[in-house]
């Protein structure tokens, strides 16, 4: 998805028009030339909130899940950061 970049004083200046664009896209607003803040519509907000992890208790998993997790093996693709586990 594309985003618009924008300084906070023109932001100021033309609210009305970057709240239009933020229904289309992100409105990236920059402070002293770093971003700052993201202006999103309610709608792509609510669906990055869909997004969200969730922690689970072991106890809210079913017995399959659990086996899964018993049985499951790490990806070769993790070996690169077992050093960061070495004693």
């Amino acid at each position: 998805m594309s985003s618009t970049s924008v300084t906070s004083a023109d932001f100021q200046k033309a609210f009305g028009r970057f709240r239009e664009k933020a229904l289309q896209e992100p409105v990236v607003i920059t402070n002293h030339g770093r971003e700052s803040l993201v202006l999103l519509s309610v709608q792509e907000y609510r669906r990055l909130k869909s997004q969200d992890r969730k922690a689970l208790h072991p106890w809210d998993l079913s017995p399959r899940e659990i086996e899964a997790l018993k049985t499951s093996k790490p990806s070769p693709d993790g070996d690169e950061f077992d050093h960061e586990f070495a004693p």
